[in-house]
């Protein structure tokens, strides 16, 4: 055991988006903040990271509700305490108001009769609210509520949450829970050293896998068990973890988050100190969200937009347990790669070519080893083996030195930076010896070693001994854990090597577009087409020629001035789909075909009783490739931003990419890699390459629209955008947009 990267605004692009200030908004909440704290949508751009060393390591600790009567819950709790505290040497005072002593300890009455200053205190009762106010007063820092019965019970646990939650405010006190447990003061080994893995649960249970992983000589530092997070959450833990030295990596299971951009905060100052961030989230399906809701009270988000949000900030988003426990311990461990080559090293050619398989499937690069290296290895491994990668041994050396010869010269090629050595099942002594040449290869190289060790019993020597002694040899039990943990630490060294953060070119002031786009807005409407394109306009985003008009006349004359062939198509606050409707003419060459396309629509819109605004004669843009572009909000992040293969099948072919700004022209670039259809862009049957940049270009000032209007604009869909051929830019054919 043991994301594509993304930059900022890129000079040309950036510049031509800006183009498109004054002074910021006042932050989300209404709270005024300095221009350089708050993007341009109101929110902040920097983790305010809690100092947290006196709430894990305290000098002194209250224990509220202390008890040592026998048969009592709150003895066992205040007995584990008792035990914790001595471990991290801090001063235990026990507060109950009927006793005098607890297990020998003076005992105050109150929190008010405190003898001196606390760190923490640890309430062991079953409404923490009534104590938050003396909590305050007497100066304490830190306190934990295992109290149960807020907002994971419904509505009216909610609103006594919140309660709770606005008197810490008030207080000035940090409090972990409620609902929550002891996992925060567990016995740590202090044997082991190396990097550790700092875990953050809101299931306690959940972590115990992690926590266990001590037991295989893997070091933990922390547990954070946050619970309802009424005040201390996910991503302060996040934040602290990620600045402490001794932390090699975050292990965390998150059912709900609290906040979207303080998440993403905490992962991008994880990102820029290099700690790998390894997550179970949660509410893939509707069924895992609705459970995760009812336990932690909190909102799971739309989990394509967490997806997303946690690639673009170097998250690694596993599944299961397991694959939490085996990444997070491979990151925890392993020293940055030389190389991204990865070599099969085994003593069968179907185990090498099984594991070659789920290598390359998931994205993994197995370089074909050089000629030379090939015919080095041949002087150890038989001519008719292959060694070319995966390599085949037919059988490790046993009786002299060769094996270990062998695993040398492969650690050797400067392509390769990691060695995987699949062992299906022990086969004494070969397999013992195997593992040994293993370790003491690990043990001399700067290269990442890994051993799958399948065997299902789990006892044997060369497992238990020989391969989990070794600090330096990463041994998982599956394949697909290691195949996926390998991936995960190449992915995260390449995403690291060149971050930069996003926040620190998000845009801070508005553009001089913000005022003609609140123009056009009407207050929980939709817009017409007509508005909508204008909407667009305001922000540099390239619409046909196009004019409304509302008689036959007009249209004929506006035809003159667009220039045939035209479009023509009904415009009205109602329409979403008008080409169901019949309610889109296209190709029209003269002024007869205006006329009677004229009364046709509008004739289907008083049959439909549609109301319109009039009719739009447009350009008739050329052919390209059809795809769609828009904001949606999400209720967890704020606005998201999507783009995919447009047309009048969006929806049936729903290939899109969705990213939360803010983000730069890279990641813009990478949302468009994520497409299966992405290779229509590049071409396809003779058509020519498309306008990428064009649309990148369009991406990134929606991408400003959705922040400038946050507050105003809740869905915008611009379908079809026809990107044209290479040069040629990108058009919005039609726009869809909702105001809040």
């Amino acid at each position: 055991m043991l994301g594509s990267t993304h930059g900022t605004f890129t000079t040309g692009l950036r510049a031509r988006v800006e183009a498109c200030g004054e002074t910021p908004r006042d932050a989300v909440h209404g709270h005024a903040a300095a221009p350089g704290d708050l993007d341009v949508s109101g929110r902040p751009l920097h983790a305010a990271v809690p100092d947290l060393d006196r709430f894990f390591r305290p000098r002194t600790v209250a224990v509220v509700g202390a008890s040592d009567a026998e048969g009592r819950p709150n003895t066992g709790i205040t007995r584990q305490l008792l035990a914790w505290a001595g471990r991290v040497g801090a001063e235990l005072v026990p507060v109950h108001p009927k006793r005098t002593t607890v297990f020998g300890l003076p005992c105050v009455p109150t929190v008010d009769d405190l003898p001196g200053p606390v760190d923490l205190a640890v309430l062991l009762v079953s409404d923490p609210l009534p104590l938050v106010e003396e909590l305050g007063r007497a100066g304490i820092r830190f306190a934990v509520a295992f109290a149960s019965g807020f907002a994971e019970t419904g509505a009216d646990g909610a609103a006594a949450q919140e309660r709770l939650a606005e008197a810490v405010r008030r207080s000035g006190v940090r409090l972990l829970g409620p609902n929550t447990n002891l996992n925060a003061f567990e016995h740590f080994r202090d044997d082991l050293d190396g990097p550790a893995i700092a875990l953050i649960t809101q299931s306690g249970h959940q972590g115990r896998p992690l926590f266990t992983l001590q037991e295989l000589g893997v070091r933990l530092s922390h547990w954070a068990p946050t619970g309802n997070e009424a005040d201390l959450e996910t991503a302060d833990f996040l934040s602290y973890f990620a600045s402490l030295p001794e932390v090699g990596a975050v292990a965390a299971y998150v059912e709900g988050l609290k906040d979207g951009r303080s998440f993403l905060l905490a992962a991008d100052r994880a990102a820029r100190e290099g700690v790998p961030v390894v997550a179970v989230k949660v509410g893939r399906t509707e069924t895992g969200a609705r459970t995760a809701a009812s336990h932690t009270g909190k909102l799971t988000g739309a989990d394509r937009v967490v997806d997303a949000a946690m690639r673009q900030f170097g998250v690694i988003r596993v599944d299961g347990l397991d694959q939490l426990q085996d990444t997070a311990a491979l990151l925890a461990r392993a020293r940055k790669p030389l190389a991204d080559g990865v070599v099969v090293y085994s003593i069968s050619g179907g185990t090498g070519a099984h594991f070659a398989d789920l290598a390359t499937a998931a994205g993994l690069d197995l370089p074909t080893l050089p000629q030379a290296k090939q015919d080095e290895l041949h002087q150890w491994i038989p001519d008719y083996l292959n060694v070319a990668n995966p390599v085949d041994n037919g059988g490790h050396p046993v009786g002299d030195w060769r094996g270990r010869k062998i695993i040398d010269a492969i650690l050797a090629d400067p392509a390769v930076g990691v060695l995987v050595c699949p062992i299906t099942g022990p086969f004494p002594p070969m397999s013992d010896k195997l593992a040994q040449d293993l370790v003491d290869a690990a043990e001399a190289t700067d290269k990442l070693v890994c051993v799958v060790w399948g065997s299902p019993v789990g006892t044997e020597e060369a497992y238990r001994t020989t391969l989990l002694g070794s600090s330096r040899v990463a041994t998982f039990r599956t394949f697909a854990n290691c195949v996926g943990a390998v991936k995960a630490y190449l992915d995260h060294h390449r995403f690291t090597a060149d971050y930069r953060s996003p926040f620190d070119e998000a845009p801070r002031t508005p553009s001089p577009s913000l005022r003609k786009a609140q123009a056009l807005l009407r207050p929980g409407r939709r817009l017409s087409e007509h508005a909508a394109k204008q909407l667009l306009r305001a922000y540099g985003i390239r619409v046909p020629r196009e004019q409304l008009v509302t008689s036959a006349a007009a249209a004929v004359r506006a035809a003159g001035l667009v220039g045939y062939p035209v479009v023509m198509k009904a415009s009205g606050t109602q329409l979403a789909h008008k080409t169901e409707l019949g309610l889109v003419k296209v190709g029209l060459t003269s002024a007869s075909q205006v006329r009677d396309a004229y009364r046709d629509l509008t004739d289907i819109a008083r049959y439909e009783q549609i109301d319109l605004d009039g009719i739009l004669v447009c350009q008739m843009v050329g052919k390209g490739v059809e795809m769609v572009v828009g904001v949606t909000r999400d209720e967890l992040f704020g606005p998201t931003v999507t783009v995919g293969l447009g047309g009048v099948l969006v929806e049936v072919l729903n290939d899109t990419a969705v990213r939360v700004p803010p983000f730069g022209e890279r990641e813009a670039r990478s949302m468009l890699d994520e497409l299966r259809g992405r290779a229509l862009l590049d071409g396809v049957r003779g058509a020519p390459p498309a306008d990428v940049d064009a649309l990148v270009e369009v991406v990134l000032r929606v991408q400003r629209m959705a922040l400038e209007l946050d507050g105003d604009l809740t869905e915008l869909d611009i379908n079809p955008l026809m990107v044209l051929p290479r040069g040629q830019g990108a058009v919005a054919l039609d726009a869809l947009a909702v105001c809040r």
